[in-house]
């Protein structure tokens, strides 16, 4: 098919006026398929935001500062994240999202260059305004902004479109671990990325952080510039929104707005769910190279796994917590979005009880049941947009879901602390045991239940919170025109077809492919 887009002079013209939602309406015969990698373009390049141990003892090192001092700085991002897409959801949804992914890709490279600022004049609040500031806002910005578009996309597919999106976010993390040891190699030929002890220059810190700006803007300028908005009405060939909407009272053809959602229980009961299974899975992701050590650690209390080990551990984690996001969330179209966060809670609390009972039995018992744990703190963001969309329908979808994300804000600041809480009291680090985790582990299915219990409540969205249809017709009515524009001729087209569906996706496949190979080499040492 042939890709297309809607060029409408905005008032006053100017050289940024291809960002206006105007240009970005799409004619009838525009590929869906061009849209994925056009988020997986800006997943896989703020996923990196997992990935920012890689250097920690670096920076440490270098600012002669602590690891908390430091860590501060990952934590401000999480935080900037959830504001930001709380904040700025109505605004994403109503400029487009071509113009939120340049934002977005322009705070994100400006976060990295303001803290290479930072790490070559050795003023860590520079960082804390580089990375963590600026880039968190273009953290929240690029997190949601694809995300209600693809939506849209795949109306018959709405768990599929989420998950191939959300994935990229997860995988984010195995591209940038071994792209940013690789290039600490690159800078200082001192530095070994295979020894945990040492340290990376702050010459090679710098230029990290400024090669991390480059690549990354460039590789989030494929999405700004494949992504569209299709017309108001457009539909699949074959697909009837009546058959859909008519399978189940969960899932609804009207709208509700932003404001709105945030005053249904609906919402607030989504949230918990949310909120729960984040903290549960940060449990696992927070600790996890020290906790697997822990679990097996001999009488003489020296840990059976190797540092090296534990961290193939690590990336094995994040290949299931990827591998979740795509797997869960498409599953979620066959079996339905609330029947899906049954499995990850309810069979999550029998998880995490094995865990705690069984884990040490063998390594292969451990991996096994922390790596169906991350799969489902995975597949519950990429599931949760298609469950908004269930409820509320598409028309704020984007702004509703930025303001959920607020409960990962919140549950990365409280698993962490329920974990670390119980480890602190239980001993010091190096000399834990299976036993020292237990109360936390069993605290875990505690806030699962929680969760389960709340999702449970969740009904179908009463009418008495649907928008009037006049007025989703009238947001509409500008998209409408300007479809109409590209259908008459009246604008012009662009894109090259197949070849650019090839081409995007080829790109992002590459990408995802390095941080699957990189990630599994480094994974077998837990089995050497």
């Amino acid at each position: 098919m042939t890709a297309t887009t809607a060029h409408r002079e905005a008032p006053g013209g100017g050289v940024l006026s291809f960002l206006d939602r105007s240009r970005t309406v799409a004619s009838s015969d525009y590929n869906r398929w061009l849209i994925p990698p056009a988020a997986l373009a800006i997943h896989l390049c703020i996923g990196q935001v997992y990935a920012t141990s890689v250097y920690k003892a670096s920076m440490v090192a270098h600012f002669d500062s602590s690891l908390t001092a430091v860590g501060i700085i990952f934590s401000i991002a999480i935080v900037m994240l959830g504001l930001s897409a709380a904040v700025m959801g109505t605004w994403v949804d109503r400029v487009g999202p071509r113009k939120a992914m340049f934002v977005a890709s322009c705070a994100w490279a400006l976060g990295f260059l303001v803290g290479s600022v930072g790490i070559a004049t050795t003023q860590l609040w520079l960082v804390y305004l580089g990375y963590g500031v600026i880039g968190g806002i273009g953290l929240g910005i690029g997190y949601i902004s694809p995300v209600s578009t693809l939506i849209k996309w795949f109306p018959d597919r709405p768990g599929l479109a989420t998950g191939m999106a959300i994935m990229g976010f997860g995988g984010g993390a195995m591209v940038a671990s071994p792209l940013s040891r690789q290039l600490l190699s690159y800078f200082d030929p001192a530095y070994d990325p295979s020894n945990s002890k040492s340290l990376a220059s702050g010459h090679a810190l710098t230029f990290l952080f400024v090669s991390l700006a480059v690549i990354y803007f460039l590789i989030m300028m494929i999405g700004v510039a494949n992504v569209r908005v299709p017309a108001p009405g457009w539909a699949p060939e074959g697909f009837d929104a009546s058959k859909i909407s008519g399978s189940t009272t969960m899932v609804t053809d009207q709208s509700v707005s932003a404001a709105t959602a945030i005053k249904t229980p609906q919402f607030w009961f989504l949230w918990v769910v949310l909120f729960c299974n984040v903290t549960a899975g940060i449990g696992i992701l927070e600790q996890a190279a020290p906790m697997i050590q822990d679990f097996f650690r001999g009488p003489g209390g020296t840990s059976t796994v190797a540092v090296a080990a534990a961290g193939g551990f690590v990336g094995l984690l994040s290949l299931f917590n990827m591998a979740g996001r795509f797997f869960w969330s498409t599953t979620s179209d066959k079996i339905g979005r609330k029947p899906i966060y049954m499995v990850y809670l309810g069979v999550g609390i029998v998880l995490y009880l094995l865990l705690a009972l069984t884990g040490s039995t063998t390594t292969a018992v451990f991996v096994l049941l922390a790596a169906v744990i991350i799969s489902f703190y995975g597949g519950g963001f990429s599931t949760a947009p298609a469950y908004l969309r269930d409820l509320f329908g598409t028309y704020q979808v984007g702004a509703i879901h930025g303001r959920l994300l607020t409960a990962w804000s919140a549950a990365g600041v409280v698993g962490p602390l329920i974990i670390n809480g119980f480890l602190d009291a239980a001993g010091t680090p190096g000399k834990l045991t299976a036993a020292d985790y237990r109360p936390a582990l069993f605290t875990m299915v505690g806030v699962l239940a929680v969760g389960f219990v709340a999702n449970l409540l969740v009904k179908a969205v009463d009418d008495r919170f649907h928008e009037p249809a006049e007025v989703v017709e009238a947001a509409a009515a500008k998209d409408r025109e300007a479809a109409a524009r590209v259908e008459s001729g009246e604008a012009s087209r662009g894109g090259a077809g197949a070849l650019r569906v090839y081409l995007s996706w080829g790109v992002v496949s590459l990408l995802l492919a390095y941080g699957v190979y990189e990630t599994l080499v480094t994974a077998l040492k837990l089995f050497a």
